[in-house]
């Protein structure tokens, strides 16, 4: 069983909670997910079967586009609305400047460094954050390159924001509402998130969950296309992938336009491989599937 199911998680489940009953509804252990909702987000988790597995890292990797509410007047441990209140603020009417809003909107868009929230799952000397959280340690956490492609307010009030934001890998909505906050000098925490997709993936793709019966998974080869730069092999091409030998431009239809990864396919359509150039006009296999 291989290829690719997009889900709408529900608010509530962990992503690894999806992930054990998508392997008990499918009876398969090869099961895994392309980058973790929180348990309190909703929308697209895109889960991978068998071979899809293959493309973790490249599907991981992929933007992805929020819509997000910030509330003002509160802050939390967790950076969210699951979290016990670290600190709680009256807030008189007007006191949000749009200026000072629209300022502190405008440095996040041009965020290149964040400082991920204390309860996640960064590694610090062996060991997750929450983990350290949990027993009452404070970790210093190094910030992490991000990238903010969009970051559009839909809405403001007093009392909460709402936006929409595309960002990079990495990137920690959560830590939004707390830098949002601390800008604006006010208390402030995530109080609803919901992933409208993750590359190509969107909520269009995505199937209702939980759910009590199978749904077909989007082909392997579909989604390496949607999420990487694809070219085309020959026969030759094709018989050269599938035993890991090197590849020259002979070896394609179509030369592949010198990306680091490309999805290699059969004039059929198949998935042959994931590949990249290691010299002007060389290619090697990096993942090869089966046929």
């Amino acid at each position: 069983m291989h290829g690719v199911l997009v889900v709408d998680k529900p608010s509530g489940p962990t992503s690894h909670d999806v992930v054990a009953r998508a392997r008990r509804l499918y009876g398969t252990r090869e099961v895994g997910h392309a980058g973790t909702l929180d348990p309190m987000a909703s929308g697209v988790l895109v889960l991978m079967f068998g071979q899809a597995c293959k493309l973790s890292a490249y599907l991981t990797a992929l933007a992805k586009r929020y819509r997000a509410e910030v509330s003002f007047g509160s802050s939390t441990d967790s950076l969210d609305a699951t979290g016990q209140v670290t600190e709680r603020r009256e807030l008189g009417p007007g006191w949000l400047d749009p200026d000072a809003l629209e300022g502190a909107l405008s440095a996040e868009r041009a965020r290149e460094l964040q400082v991920p929230p204390a309860v996640s799952a960064v590694q610090v000397g062996g060991e997750r954050a929450y983990r350290a959280a949990r027993r009452g340690q404070s970790l210093s956490l190094p910030a992490r390159p991000v990238r903010v492609a969009e970051l559009t307010l839909h809405g403001a009030s007093d009392e909460r924001l709402s936006l929409e934001l595309e960002v990079s890998k990495g990137y920690y909505v959560r830590a939004l509402a707390r830098d949002l906050g601390d800008a604006l000098g006010v208390p402030a925490h995530l109080s609803a998130l919901r992933r409208l997709a993750s590359g190509a993936f969107t909520l269009a793709d995505a199937v209702a969950w939980p759910r009590d019966t199978v749904a077909p998974l989007m082909p392997t080869a579909t989604a390496a296309r949607r999420a990487l730069p694809c070219a085309t092999l020959t026969g030759e091409g094709v018989a050269r992938a599938r035993t890991g030998r090197a590849l020259d431009a002979s070896h394609f239809t179509e030369v592949p336009a010198g990306e680091a990864v490309t999805a290699w396919m059969s004039e059929a359509g198949e998935l042959v491989a994931l590949g990249s150039e290691t010299a002007p006009g060389e290619y090697r296999v990096l993942r090869g599937f089966q046929a």
